[in-house]
């Protein structure tokens, strides 16, 4: 029999911790004489409420969470916390239904950055600044689940990541609570830098604390409609683009920067192949522009740079370009670039750029035992030796990530949607990357025409992407409940 009450109680602490959040957008409004902020003081107590409840009647003794505990806490508490982060929508003068509330509270919170409120510019602050802080809110849950949780799960090769967390050689920290501590202290700097930055680049201060919000956790929520094509300024869009790059990076890397270590990125592999790829895609895209639509070296490159680096982090941010009209070979290359994303431990989505390093590996080592069957070939990750099952984790995640992609877009299809849409959307909110392709949810379109089926197809989908797909499958075995 699992024992639940562990589970109950964390969650308990989670919502009492999301009420306290609700508070911020609803003084904001309280001091902008909207009537909106009743909403959120509706919504806190609600969620207080019941956080109160959970954690007053499963409190005890020391509790230690076991494998099963861990996966049921861990798509638990990702699910009870979106559906209640959705009441502020629900109560607020958009009066948006549940679905639609819910599909805007898993995007912000899963980071992907997909949306269906139209007029962003003409809505309550209170409403834009809770969109942003659900963007910040999952970011730091994300960077907690790849330190903390995945490795214990040992799922699509997280295994490989177990050292950043307890490991006293890497000269981190040898409590996960001191690193937990560590990694959120950074993430709060880099928000600070970001807002400072674009503030200094030319935004409001209000909207420069939104877009940071919103860059640090590679989200993508804007406070205008047109995104950053609002400003349509060159110093925006380049400050933005250095933090989506650090974004995509390992947060406990820079723990190790700031304690001493010089070289802690370039010692991790991921770092350099992810630097490489990013590098590499600007050079392509920029060349593109240049010869094939007439752009001037400094404009090709400025929109080449931020949408390159605003895909590949799965941020999602549109530029003063819309690159749908950059042609096929553009739209093709970039909506496969968001597949890829960043790297493990950072807040982007997508496959993550390890396992392609992994697969890279795999690949080899076939090639090498063809020629030579009687070799011995060793993989190597950051000069470690692969540890057993890795290999398998990661071709397992890959499969089924691939097969998790034609069950959405076949869903997609049967609730009425084209076939460009199918894919596009069932691709990029399972990548936690907003933007597809064609007209409706293309890098100027929106969700909120998509019917009901779709949106929860797709909010199960950002969900299953984010949580690295076996902990929400390995919840579907009659074998994990047994015993």
């Amino acid at each position: 029999m699992i024992e639940y009450r562990p589970v109950l109680f964390v969650i308990g602490i989670l919502l009492s911790a999301l009420a306290i959040a609700m508070l911020i957008p609803a003084v904001v409004d309280l001091l902008g004489q909207s009537n909106n902020w009743g909403s959120f003081f509706m919504s806190a107590f609600l969620t207080a409420f019941v956080g109160i409840a959970l954690i007053l009647t499963n409190q005890g003794q020391k509790f230690n969470l076991n494998l099963k505990q861990a996966f049921i806490l861990t798509a638990a508490s990702w699910f009870v916390v979106v559906a209640f982060s959705a009441l502020p929508f629900l109560f607020s003068e958009l009066k948006l239904s549940y679905t639609d509330a819910f599909f805007e509270a898993m995007s912000g919170i899963t980071t992907t950055g997909a949306s269906v409120i139209i007029g962003l510019d003409y809505l309550p602050k209170g409403i834009l600044l809770w969109r942003s802080l659900l963007t910040a809110i999952g970011g730091i849950g994300i960077i907690v689940f790849a330190l903390a949780i995945s490795p214990m799960l040992r799922i699509g090769g997280m295994q490989l990541f177990k050292t950043e967390s307890s490991d006293k050689s890497d000269k981190i920290m040898s409590r996960m609570a001191q690193v937990s501590i560590s990694v959120i202290s950074v993430y709060i700097l880099l928000v600070a830098l970001c807002g400072i930055g674009l503030w200094l680049a030319g935004m409001s201060a209000f909207d420069a604390i939104n877009h940071a919000f919103s860059t640090i956790s590679t989200a993508g929520f804007s406070t205008h409609d047109t995104g950053f094509s609002f400003y349509n300024s060159a110093y925006i869009d380049y400050t933005a683009t250095l933090f989506m790059a650090a974004s995509g990076i390992p947060f406990v890397l820079y723990v190790q920067f700031l304690r001493g270590d010089g070289q802690a990125f370039y010692k991790d592999e991921q770092v350099k192949w992810y630097l490489c790829i990013l590098a590499g895609s600007i050079l392509i895209v920029t060349i593109w522009l240049y010869f094939g639509k007439n752009f001037d070296w400094l404009t090709s490159l400025r929109y080449g740079t931020f949408n390159v680096t605003s895909v590949i982090t799965t941020t999602g941010f549109t530029s003063s370009s819309d690159y749908a009209s950059w042609g096929s070979f553009i739209t093709t290359f970039l909506f496969m670039l968001c597949v890829v994303g960043g790297c493990n431990g950072s807040t982007t989505g997508g496959i993550k750029t390890f396992r392609f390093q992994v697969l890279y590996q795999t690949a080899k080592s076939q090639l090498v035992q063809l020629i030579q069957p009687h070799a011995i070939v060793k993989m190597r990750y950051n000069g470690k030796a692969i540890p057993d099952g890795v290999t398998a984790s990661v071709m397992s995640f890959i499969i089924l990530y691939g097969f998790a992609f034609m069950m959405v877009a076949i869903v997609l299809s049967f609730s009425g949607l084209d076939f460009l849409t199918s894919m596009s959307a069932s691709a990029a909110c399972l990548s936690n990357s907003a933007h597809g392709l064609g007209h409706i949810i293309g890098p100027n379109g929106n969700y909120s025409t998509l019917p009901d089926l779709a949106k929860w197809v797709l909010s199960f989908a950002m969900l299953l992407g984010r949580l690295e797909i076996f902990t929400i499958l390995v919840l579907f075995s009659t074998k994990f409940w047994k015993g």
